[in-house]
């Protein structure tokens, strides 16, 4: 046996006689539509499989010439997003964001989660795009694409640079995460709220401390975030609770306990998406549930489908979200009637837009 270059169309495919890998959401590298070639192991009876790689995460650098990109789309609004990072070591298997790091030349599946690209000029390139003269202020959605607060921030600190730069220009932002390490930016987070200028959405996928360490290998534990949205809530910061994402069949019976327990915590607002799985994401959720849930793996993935037109995949605005069908009626009525019981009368303040100090404050000389 050897390790090889294939470059005759072979299929890296999962190795479904194997049992789930603890710490690792992906169990395998699907192949990379934008590479020629791929690693497997070739066997002397002509057979491929996937080559396994090390387990050790490895960072990449990139110096990108702009960080904030426009984000136009009807089921999200006019808001901007930055990613500091791409790749994320928190493994999630349903991570739509999986399917982006094929541009990089890297794998959907292992490689998302084991190769990490950092973009340690982030800061200074915000800078410069907030003080072009055309710069039109909107939320910051930190990050749109993967966790802005995954372990390697606690080293890099990227992120918290910029909301350092972001409370120096008053913009607003609206961060996203599963990790408790957002409070170590507690004191730049209460000085942007002094403003109106943040939320924090905590995204809490379910209550099950089993299904977390298979699904979510290495976020926050439930109760970590439930903390995290405590502590937030009790220095002002308006919090959003993500249930997302509900997957038919192994979290959405859980929805009632995961709101009435944010609401108690101190969140103002909550939403919920239903889990979509695109391109390689649902190669690679497929395999994972197999060897995470033979029991129940045909019934979710055609739960997942009946929610999407009888696909895994949707790409459809309006539906790719929320669902369509018995069980997305079901999910949805089911969570409307949670956030009445819980959530009433509670909503996010507004921002405040009008805030924005262009160049930071500097006056410009008319000479």
């Amino acid at each position: 046996m050897e390790q090889g270059a294939s470059e005759h169309g072979h299929k890296n495919k999962p190795l479904q006689d194997r049992a789930l890998s603890k710490g690792r959401g992906a169990q395998y590298n699907p192949t990379n539509p934008f590479l020629k070639s791929e690693y497997v192991v070739e066997h002397l009876e002509g057979l491929d499989e996937a080559w396994e790689q090390k387990s050790a995460t490895q960072f990449f650098q990139e110096h990108p010439k702009t960080i904030v990109n426009e984000v136009n789309s009807p089921d999200l609004g006019l808001v901007y997003s930055m990613n500091p990072y791409q790749g994320c070591e928190h493994g999630c298997i349903y991570c739509y964001a999986r399917n982006t790091h094929t541009y990089w030349g890297f794998g959907a599946g292992l490689d998302f989660e084991q190769k990490i690209i950092v973009k340690e000029n982030a800061p200074a390139v915000l800078r410069a795009q907030l003080e072009h003269p055309k710069w039109v202020v909107r939320p910051i959605m930190l990050a749109g694409n993967t966790d802005c607060y995954q372990p390697i921030e606690a080293k890099k600190k990227i992120t918290r640079q910029l909301l350092e730069v972001l409370l120096h220009y008053k913009h607003p932002v609206s961060l996203i995460t599963k990790n408790a390490l957002i409070l170590r930016d507690l004191d730049l987070l209460t000085q942007l709220h002094r403003h109106r200028l943040v939320h924090v959405n905590v995204s809490i996928t379910t209550l099950q401390e089993e299904l977390r360490q298979k699904l979510e290998p290495r976020t926050a534990t439930a109760a970590k975030r439930l903390q995290v949205v405590r502590e937030l809530s009790a220095a002002g910061i308006p919090v959003n609770v993500m249930v997302a994402p509900i997957i038919p069949g192994l979290n959405d019976h859980e929805v009632p306990a995961i709101l009435e327990a944010a609401a108690a915590a101190g969140a103002l607002s909550a939403a919920y998406t239903i889990v979509r799985l695109n391109g390689a994401v649902g190669e690679t959720f497929e395999d994972w549930i197999y060897k995470a849930y033979p029991d129940r793996a045909n019934k979710v993935l055609n739960q997942i489908k009946a929610c999407h037109g009888g696909t895994l995949n949707d790409s459809q605005f309006g539906r790719r979200m929320a669902g369509e069908g018995k069980w997305a009626d079901t999910i949805r009525a089911l969570f409307k009637i949670a956030m009445h019981r819980h959530f009433k009368g509670r909503q996010m303040p507004p921002y405040d837009l009008t805030a924005f100090t262009p160049r930071g404050g500097k006056q410009l000389s008319m000479f």
